[in-house]
């Protein structure tokens, strides 16, 4: 009796603790993500829920792009905070080749050292 009493135990616990950790694991690759992200030549547009705002490519500090996680992350740190924080992440446009850098971020990086040298 006792027996069957903890394995009715742990078929109700198992599902709770994975939920918690599910949360945790999308809070820290997935919800910090902006809605979008516009190109606006010499600054980029961000939205994310109601907020929007604009940062100059001068503003930032550093870019870290990850392609081995799933899905791949771009993350800017500025120097100046804006609305949205001092880093701000979002998920650049998927290529259909697993573990290709996007030509559009390696751009992107060019035009933003381009911006800290003027």
């Amino acid at each position: 009796m006792l027996k069957e009493n903890v394995f009715y135990f742990i078929e109700l616990l198992a599902p709770i603790i994975m939920a918690v950790l599910g949360y945790f694991v999308m809070k820290i690759l997935i919800f910090d993500h902006v809605d979008e992200v516009w190109d606006a030549g010499d600054s980029l547009v961000f939205q994310n829920g109601k907020v929007e705002t604009r940062v100059p490519l001068s503003n930032v500090m550093n870019v870290s792009y990850t392609v081995i996680i799933s899905p791949p992350r771009v993350t800017l740190s500025l120097r100046e905070p804006c609305e949205l924080g001092k880093e701000i992440s979002f998920i650049p446009p998927m290529s259909l080749i697993p573990l290709k850098k996007s030509p559009i971020v390696i751009d992107l990086i060019d035009r933003i050292d381009a911006a800290r040298r003027k």
